[in-house]
C-alpha cells in the first residue's frame, strides 16, 4: 500500500502540493549534522542504523524544516548557509518539502532572546534591513543554486515580541518590526516567489499575542502569506496557560479557526512537542494535535511539524529513547496513512 502522499509528489512535485492542499507531517531536524559529528548514530524501531531525513521519511514525514543562523561561528557552523544546503540536499534526495526558518541571529533565536548577529550591531535600521534582505537572498540562492525548491519561508523564529532587539522589539518598534519582517518577505520572493513567506509565533493557544503581531504588521502594511504556531502542552502548562493538554488543543485550534476568520491567512504548527518520558501519553497527544489541525480547522491549517523528535539528553521534550524513535513518532507514521 502505498501512502497518498508518496503518489501526490510522484504526480505533481512537491511544492505544488501546496496548492493542492496536501496535509504535511513534518519535523525540524536542523541539528542532524551536530549530532553526526558527536558520533551519534540514529535507528529505526527495529534497530537499524539509519540516516535522520531517511528516518523521517521513513516514520511517514513529507516535509523538513531547517533553521538558518548567520555566522554561527562559535557554535561549531552548524545551520551555517552550508550546512543548510547539505541538509537540503538529502531532504531532495528523499522527497521531502522543504521549510527554511530564519533566525536572523548567530544563535537561537526564540521569545527570550533575539540577539542580533555580530556582524550587524552597528548597523543602521536601514542597514540592517539591507543585511537581513542580503542573507536572506544569499541563503535562498544557495539552496536553488543546488537545485532544491523551497515551499515555506519563516522570516524569524518564534518572533511574539520582534526580532534584532532592540532595532526591531515589536513593543517598542512595531514599525521597524514590520519593515524588517517586509524586507524578508521581498528577499524571499526574489528568489522563490511561489514560497509561501510564515511568521511564527510561540504560545498557539494564546490569541492575545497573535493579535498584537498580527494587527502591527497590518497596520505597517508588512506582507506575508502564511501564520505559524508553536503548539507545546508542556510549555503552555508551565506558563499557566493552560491546565491541560486537552486545553492546549482545544485552544490552538479554537486561536487558527479564529485568526483564518480574522486574517484570512492558512495556518500551521510549525513547531510541537510533548515529554519524550511519557511516551504513550506523548502519542496520544500528538494524535490529538494532529488530528485537530487536519480536522477541525475547516482545511485552514496545512500541517504539523515536531521539533528536534531526534534530540535526546537534557532536552525534555524529544520523540526518540536511545538513538530510537518512540511510540510519539507513531502519531506521525499512523497520520500519513490516513
Amino acid at each position: 500500500m502505498k501512502r497518498l502522499t508518496t503518489l501526490l509528489v510522484i504526480v505533481i512535485g512537491i511544492c505544488q502540493m501546496v496548492q493542492a492542499q496536501a496535509f504535511w507531517l513534518g519535523a525540524d531536524i536542523s541539528g542532524t549534522t551536530e549530532l553526526e559529528a558527536q558520533g551519534k548514530q540514529l535507528r529505526n524501531a527495529k534497530g537499524e542504523p539509519r540516516e535522520n531525513t531517511a528516518l523521517m521519511r521513513e516514520l511517514g514525514l513529507n516535509a523538513v524544516r531547517l533553521r538558518v543562523w548567520v555566522d554561527p561561528v562559535e557554535h561549531g557552523n552548524f545551520c551555517n548557509k552550508e550546512d543548510v544546503v547539505r541538509m537540503a540536499l538529502r531532504a531532495k534526495d528523499w522527497g521531502m518539502a522543504l521549510m527554511i526558518d530564519f533566525h536572523y541571529s548567530d544563535w537561537w533565536a526564540d521569545p527570550g532572546q533575539q540577539n542580533i548577529p555580530a556582524q550587524w550591531k552597528s548597523m543602521t535600521y536601514e542597514e540592517m534591513k539591507q543585511a537581513l534582505a542580503n542573507h536572506t537572498r544569499e541563503v535562498l540562492e544557495a539552496i536553488k543554486e543546488a537545485g532544491v525548491d523551497v515551499c515555506w519561508v519563516q522570516v524569524g523564529n518564534e518572533t511574539t515580541h520582534g526580532f534584532l532587539w532592540p532595532v526591531g522589539r515589536a513593543e517598542e518598534n512595531m514599525r521597524q518590526y514590520a519593515g524588517l519582517t517586509d524586507a524578508g518577505y521581498q528577499a524571499v520572493k526574489a528568489v522563490y516567489p511561489k514560497a509561501e513567506v510564515i511568521i511564527h509565533l510561540d504560545g498557539g493557544c494564546d490569541p492575545k499575542r497573535y493579535d498584537f503581531i498580527f494587527d502591527g504588521l497590518k497596520k505597517y502594511k508588512a506582507r506575508f502569506d502564511m501564520i505559524g504556531l508553536s503548539v507545546y502542552p508542556y510549555w503552555d502548562m508551565k506558563a499557566n496557560l493552560t491546565k491541560s493538554w486537552q486545553e492546549t488543543v482545544e485552544k490552538f485550534t479554537a486561536n487558527i479557526n479564529r485568526m483564518w476568520t480574522k486574517y484570512h491567512k492558512p495556518l500551521m504548527v510549525v513547531e510541537a512537542g510533548v515529554e519524550v518520558k511519557k511516551p504513550v501519553e506523548g502519542k496520544q497527544i500528538m494524535v490529538a494535535i494532529i488530528h485537530a489541525s487536519k480536522n477541525n480547522t475547516n482545511g485552514h491549517c496545512k500541517g504539523v511539524f515536531y521539533w528536534a523528535p531526534e534530540l535526546e539528553d537534557q532536552y525534555p521534550l524529544g520523540a526518540f529513547q536511545d538513538g530510537k524513535p518512540t511510540a510519539i513518532m507513531e502519531a506521525f507514521t499512523e497520520a500519513s496513512f490516513k
